[in-house]
């Protein structure tokens, strides 16, 4: 009688320690990604650099990268309030393990393996460093940026870049417009920014002067970065990218991208060009 109870107990144990096994990870798997979104009522997209809250009487700035855009496209879509951490890279896998955002969107270059644990899915948009100068620059190659004033967008993939590699001299501004404003006025002897945007700005005829470029390098893609194990927000995230590549929606995001940087530098150009 004994041994039977005894047998019986270590049997209750063996039980109720499988199932303390798997509930763990069918709730980390219901509580992932889009599932823990919807539970929250909040999307939290893991940005590299989350736009600065607005603050009122702030003259608006169109950024240089997508990130927002589509996080933002994502939110509505998913008819859910956005939330937007700042979360390196670096650490993706970590933030997404321990459930500080349910996706991220981040760089990868051609061939960069995926952090550990973790799905790297194409967004549709990649881009290169492109530098743009006056047409009558004597500037023709990278390495003569040596020493060269060279204005950059905040939060843009190439600030540190262009001193490392080219011994550059970095002028870090707010944004896209400001940027593209030094360039304009004499500040800097070239602007890098995004090729995707700039080879659409440069179609401008306002920006003809502007028109001399270096071969586009540092190429990379923008991709969503969600756990590995998380099939359904995987599921989803291929839906909305298969969507978006098939809508129009890239052509109409450049094209706002272009018409709002372009104006915001003819609102603040209160100088003429550099000539």
């Amino acid at each position: 009688m004994r041994q039977s109870a005894i047998l019986q107990f270590v049997v209750s144990l063996v039980v109720l320690s499988v199932v303390a096994l798997a509930i763990p990870a069918h709730a980390a798997d219901d509580a992932s990604g889009i599932a823990a979104a919807r539970q929250r009522g909040t999307l939290v997209v893991g940005l590299s650099y989350p736009l600065p809250a607005y603050v009122a009487g702030v003259k608006f700035r169109t950024p240089e990268s997508p990130e927002s855009r589509l996080s933002e496209a994502l939110a509505t879509a998913l008819k859910l309030p956005l939330g937007t951490p700042r979360v390196s890279a670096v650490n993706v896998a970590q933030a997404l393990a321990a459930g500080r955002a349910d996706l991220m969107l981040m760089l990868v270059s051609e061939g960069d393996p995926a952090p550990a644990n973790v799905a790297l899915l194409p967004t549709g948009y990649s881009a290169g460093a492109m530098a743009i100068m006056r047409s009558d620059t004597n500037i023709k190659r990278w390495d003569q940026l040596k020493g060269r004033t060279v204005c950059l967008s905040q939060g843009g993939a190439y600030v540190g870049k262009m001193a490392a590699q080219y011994g550059a001299i970095e002028k870090v501004q707010r944004a896209p417009a400001d940027t593209l404003l030094s360039l304009r006025i004499g500040a800097c002897d070239a602007a890098v920014l995004d090729d995707t945007m700039l080879n659409e700005l440069l179609k401008l005829p306002e920006w003809k002067k502007f028109s001399a470029r270096l071969p586009v390098t540092s190429r990379q893609n923008l991709v969503f970065a969600v756990r590995a194990d998380d099939g359904a927000t995987i599921t989803y995230l291929k839906q909305q990218s298969a969507s978006w590549a098939s809508s129009g929606f890239w052509a109409a995001l450049k094209k706002k991208w272009v018409n709002n940087v372009a104006f915001e530098v003819y609102l603040d150009q209160n100088v003429p060009d550099c000539h």
